[in-house]
This record gives structure tokens, C-alpha cells and sequence, in this order.
């Protein structure tokens, strides 16, 4: 997560959508770097609502805007498929080492999912707060120019991205089953995804 304190801006790190990059590139203008611990720089909008914001009303400031960017879901899945393929998660349960793609996405759709495929929800991660705490600014993943526009203008930089936290490529092929699946049990993804810019 990164905080821009003048630019009244907070910028949540939706995990496996990019913002790594965006942490390297903007970390000489931040007012506030959160990289550590996981759980607080993949801060979701229920934790920031709980831990930052009252934080940032106490010191000045009661209105910040939040931007956030979100993948096409099969792409995220797919992102964190390859990125659970690395090595050094070799024997533990989070592993998807000897499972296929079609796999990794079948047990994600089930309501109980095992360990491996147990990777959170986008929509999730972005619901609204009772108290109309939410996001204000909801990028896709793929509008790269876009986010890059919005936050160059924001901001006042010249972004440079760095490619950062690259996933082996993998097999990413889905049966139709398995799409239509997807598509059904994780509908509330697919809908903040089409509704953002």
C-alpha cells in the first residue's frame, strides 16, 4: 500500500495485479510505504477502513481517495496458479506443483477451497464499508495506459515501470466446464472487473 499525503491519494496493493512495479516506480514520491507485513500492504479496503483510516481522520485528513486495480479474473487466477508453481513453496500445502491449471480453478470455485487455491476474491478485497468507505478510482489490470495517465496526472511524475515479481509461464488452458464454473460461482469478480475503468 502507498500513500500520496498531499495528493490525498491511498493506493491499495490488490495482490497479482501488477502493483509491485507501481511500489518501485513511485516509492521516491510516497508519503507512507507499506511493504511488510503481508496482511498490511495487501491491506483490502475492510483494513484499511479499520487500521488506516481512522489514523489518517486523527492527523488532518478525513476524505482520501483510493485507487485500486483489478485483473481479469481467469488472468489473476492464472497469475496466482504460476506464481504457487515456484520452488520455494516445494512440499507445503500451498503449492500447485503437479496440478493442472483446469485444477487449480475447479477447487477455487468449490466452497471450501484446499489450501492451494485458497487466494482470496478481488471483490473481496474492494467491497464497500457500511460507513461508504470504498474505492474511488477501480482500474483494470489490462489499462495499463489508463492507471499510468491517471496516477502521472495525480501525482505530477513520469512513470518508468520496472517488470517485478514475474511468474514462471505456465499452461493456462481451461476446459468450457471449468470457465462456465468460474464464470457462475465467482460472478461478483467478473462484475467489479467489467464495471471498472
Amino acid at each position: 500500500m502507498l500513500v500520496f499525503w498531499k495528493q490525498k491519494l491511498v493506493f491499495l496493493a490488490v495482490p497479482k495485479t501488477g502493483t509491485s512495479a507501481y511500489e518501485a516506480a513511485l516509492t521516491p514520491v510516497a508519503s507512507m510505504i507499506v511493504n511488510d507485513p503481508p496482511e498490511l500492504k495487501h491491506a483490502p479496503v475492510y483494513r484499511y477502513n479499520r487500521f488506516f483510516r481512522p489514523m489518517f481522520d486523527k492527523v488532518g485528513s478525513e476524505h482520501m481517495d483510493i485507487i485500486a486495480v483489478i485483473r481479469e479474473p481467469v488472468s489473476w487466477l492464472g497469475s496466482w496458479y504460476r506464481y504457487r508453481q515456484r520452488s520455494f513453496l516445494d512440499g507445503r500445502p500451498t503449492s500447485t506443483k503437479g496440478i493442472s491449471f483446469d485444477a487449480f480453478c475447479q477447487a477455487y470455485a468449490t466452497g471450501d477451497r484446499p489450501p492451494f487455491a485458497n487466494v482470496g476474491s478481488q471483490a473481496k478485497f474492494i467491497e464497500p464499508r457500511p460507513n461508504g468507505v470504498s474505492v474511488t478510482h477501480l482500474f483494470k489490470y489490462e489499462n495499463q495506459a489508463g492507471l499510468i495517465g491517471f496516477l502521472e496526472e495525480r501525482l505530477g511524475v513520469t512513470l518508468d515501470l520496472p517488470r517485478t515479481n514475474v511468474s514462471p509461464r505456465r499452461d493456462l488452458e481451461l476446459s468450457a466446464q471449468t470457465e462456465e464454473k468460474l464464470r457462475r460461482k465467482c460472478a461478483g469478480d467478473f462484475d467489479v472487473w467489467n464495471k471498472a475503468q
